[in-house]
This record gives C-alpha cells, structure tokens and sequence, in this order.
C-alpha cells in the first residue's frame, strides 16, 4: 500500500415538506420549508463525501457499513457517520488528504454557509478546513435538481499511505 488513493462519492435525495434541510453538517433554511427525505438526516454532501473516502480505501460504500434496513441508522447524524467511516479509512492504513465537493441544488443558496459546512466536515475528518472545498450549482432549471424535486452531492476525496 503506497501512494495516493482517489475515490469519488455521489449521493441524491428527494426534497419533502416536514424534513430538516441539513448539507455538511449545517442545518439550512429552504425558503419552501422542505428538507430532505432518507432514513438517516439524508445529509447528501456528507453522504457522497463518505463514499468518496470509503472507495479511495477500498471500504465499499455507505450502504455497506450503515445500511437503510437497519434500525440503528434510522435518523443518523451523517456527521457521526463520516466520523466512523474517517476511522475505518485509518484503520485500513490511510490518511485523510483533501476532500473536493460539489452541491446540486435549485435553491436556497449557499452562499457563506458553503464555510460552516466545510468547517464541520473537516473536523469530522480530522484535517485542517483547508484541505476540504465546498461548491454549489443549480441545475438551470433542467432534471430533478432543476425543477426542485431532489438535492445531489458529488465528492472526490484523496488519501494516502499512513
């Protein structure tokens, strides 16, 4: 085991009404009240951000290690779950580099919220905040991103040889 690693993450949910809105961490106000459905906080970002460290150790994935058909998962804080996944990733022999993240979403707007939400994911990883970068884009107005239905998350993440 030598060298740097490269895994990448992808992670969707639908919007529903009655459901907090929580990106990185953060809990975000969405101007319709909605927020996103899932067996745990449906936390995308920190979703596709688990699997892009999980891949690059070659862990599997996040249904794998905190599937939806288990109890113990139900309402998670994905927080704590990336957490327990950043302590698989050592055990297996690897550091945690940088992390690269983008957010697909209509509205709201991220704006200075993108820094808090990097702020907890680093510290969940243990890196510094300037070794984790968060984007956001909408989709134009086109597919379920677009029209509002759904948020998605793509991650890559780098880790190298402890």
């Amino acid at each position: 085991m030598s060298g740097v690693r490269t895994g990448i993450g992808w992670d969707t949910h639908r919007l529903e009404a009655g459901r907090p809105l929580i990106l990185g961490g953060v809990e975000i106000e969405h101007p319709e009240g909605l927020g996103l459905a899932g067996h745990s906080d449906a936390d995308v970002l920190t979703h596709a951000v688990i699997d892009a460290l999980l891949g690059a150790a070659g862990l599997d994935d996040i249904g794998t290690h905190f599937p939806d058909t288990d109890e113990r998962w139900r309402g998670a804080d994905s927080i704590a779950l990336l957490e327990a996944s950043v302590t698989l990733v050592r055990a297996a022999g690897f550091a945690v580099g940088n992390i690269d993240a983008t957010v697909l979403l209509e509205i709201p707007k991220l704006g200075a919220r993108k820094h808090e939400m990097r702020d907890r994911l680093a510290a969940a990883c243990g890196i510094a905040h300037t070794q984790v970068n968060v984007k956001a884009t909408t989709g134009e107005r086109m597919g379920f991103v677009g029209r509002g239905e759904g948020i998605g998350a793509l991650a890559i993440a780098t880790i190298s040889a402890a």
